[in-house]
């Protein structure tokens, strides 16, 4: 009897290194997750990823699986060949990564937010749709276009952007130059860092602004609905462009709910200009925040076995 195949995947962020042994079919049949620490540096991030990947390897044979290949999302520019290509969280630009991982097993790098998209197309919420629009909120913010079942990678694999640079405008009180950046505003981190400008308290995370918020704290509601808010105009004007049948969100801060969701899908509808798409799904990803790690790993299997990644 043939031994059933799976594939590691491992979804490298900002504030955790999740990873699972994925089977063909999106069953997550084991799933693990350490901190990412990036402030170590590149190689310790690195040596840690591929122990988890190595372990994960050798599980597989604890529930009679071969494990073809593994795959990495990661919370960086990956481009048309697999190289990282920016070092804003992770600082694996000009390393090799797909190297190392290859010597488990044929390895491929993929930006976490299209390999997230990816599991939702093939799996999730996005199954359904033939265009769909999917984002990941957490420590940072990504999206990813959807097409036909296949993430847009763009010219040079640089797609998926959506709150890094500076949305430029000019104070129409007194003239100054304005430059905010989304993702200091809706971000995990950005809560963080705006909640703790506004009151006495202190926090670390995200979900403590959240968890503020949901017990009647005013700052931290006011926090929440403003990043909620600033979100949601950038989602809608990518809906006005983009025209998808759905959007899809995940990542933890997308699925936490309560008043950053309401603030994010009201501002979203707000920010809609036609009528023809005003009320198009806003929905969360079925995966949640596994789906970086099913997404990485469904990918490299489908390129593993040569087939086409519909």
């Amino acid at each position: 009897m043939k031994t059933p195949v799976c594939a590691i995947g491992l979804d490298v962020g900002g504030t955790k290194i999740a990873g699972g042994l994925v089977a063909s079919d999106g069953k997550i049949i084991s799933s693990r997750s350490i901190p990412t620490l990036p402030r170590r540096g590149g190689e310790a991030i690195l040596q840690d990823a591929l122990a988890l990947a190595a372990a994960l390897h050798d599980e597989a044979s604890a529930y009679g699986r071969n494990p073809l290949a593994v795959g990495i999302g990661i919370c960086e520019l990956v481009d048309l060949h697999g190289n990282v290509a920016s070092a804003q969280t992770i600082p694996w630009l000009g390393v090799p990564v797909r190297e190392r991982f290859a010597r488990l097993a044929p390895a491929v790098v993929e930006a976490d937010a299209r390999a997230a998209a990816f599991c939702e197309a093939r799996f999730g919420a996005g199954r359904n749709h033939r265009i769909f629009l999917y984002l990941t909120i957490g420590t940072g913010i990504g999206s990813s276009l959807v097409l036909d079942g296949v993430p847009y990678t763009g010219a040079r694999g640089s797609s998926g952007t959506l709150a890094s640079s500076p949305l430029t405008a000019r104070c129409t009180e007194c003239g100054a130059e304005l430059r905010p950046v989304l993702e200091q505003i809706a971000s995990g981190p950005g809560l963080v860092i705006y909640y703790n400008r506004l009151t006495a308290k202190r926090v670390e995370k995200g979900e403590e602004v959240l968890a503020a918020a949901a017990a009647g704290d005013r700052d931290a509601a006011q926090v929440v609905r403003s990043a909620g808010e600033a979100l949601g105009a950038t989602v809608g004007l990518m809906v006005n462009m983009l025209d998808p049948e759905a959007v899809v969100v995940g990542g933890g801060l997308g699925m936490a709910g309560g008043l950053y969701w309401e603030s994010l899908v009201a501002s979203t509808r707000r920010h809609i200009w036609s009528d023809t798409h005003r009320d198009l799904p806003i929905v969360t990803a079925a995966y949640g925040s596994d789906a970086g790690f099913v997404g990485a790993a469904a990918w490299a299997l489908a390129l593993q076995r040569c087939a086409a990644p519909l």
